[in-house]
């Protein structure tokens, strides 16, 4: 999978959504040999996914291919939904982590409005490019496969504080221009395919430019 570089409301349609996933804190420890046994497994779903795609991924084959037990494999994911997770929560910490400190106009050091676009470009890109892995972690009786959006929601909005922008309500418009980023390809993971333009990517990284050009506008 190609390194590129969660909870806005409650209940709702789609039930829960996940929690941002930059550490607040020491992480819990973890035995050595869980934690190889959790990067063996990521690192063999990566292949499987590349070599065969999402709906080939199972399990036990999983469990197979990595050559540990299927308990193992049970114990560290619980669901098939669960690999998928697994893989988008460890891609999302890489994409967060070049957010936070990767070289500008993603990362610190260019103004805040520029940053702004190079987030949304570099997050549509992120998104379209998990795509069908992001499907894949939908579970009928799990949370929402929305990692990330909280951490747009707090990035966004301290970008639109940085710009200095005469409008008194940050907190909304925050919300209103996550809504605008995530909503679109969030929605498009519950249509059989996905969306049928030439260029999705281009386009929302495109439409997402004016859009914020436009609101920061002096």
């Amino acid at each position: 999978m190609r390194r590129t570089s969660p909870r806005l409301y409650s209940g709702g349609r789609f039930g829960r959504v996940n929690p941002p996933l930059l550490p607040l804190g020491k992480p819990r420890g973890e035995r050595a040999d869980a934690a190889r046994n959790r990067e063996h497994l990521l690192e063999v779903a990566r292949q499987m996914v590349a070599e065969h795609g999402v709906d080939k991924v199972t399990m036990d084959g999983l469990a197979e291919r990595a050559s540990l037990g299927k308990g193992t494999v049970f114990r560290r994911f619980g669901t098939r939904a669960g690999i998928f997770r697994a893989l988008m929560d460890a891609d999302e910490l890489l994409f967060q982590h070049d957010v936070m400190r990767g070289p500008p106009p993603l990362g610190p050091g260019a103004a805040p409005v520029p940053r702004l676009v190079a987030y949304g470009r570099a997050r549509i890109a992120f998104l379209y490019g998990h795509f069908e892995v992001a499907r894949a972690t939908i579970d009928r009786n799990g949370p929402v496969p929305a990692e990330g959006v909280e951490f747009t929601r707090m990035h966004i909005r301290m970008l639109l504080a940085l710009a200095r922008l005469d409008i008194s309500d940050l907190d909304n418009l925050a919300v209103q221009l996550t809504t605008a980023l995530e909503g679109p390809i969030l929605l498009a993971m519950y249509m059989p395919e996905p969306p049928g333009t030439a260029d999705p990517n281009g386009l929302l990284a495109d439409s997402w430019q004016t859009l914020t050009e436009r609101v920061c506008r002096p």
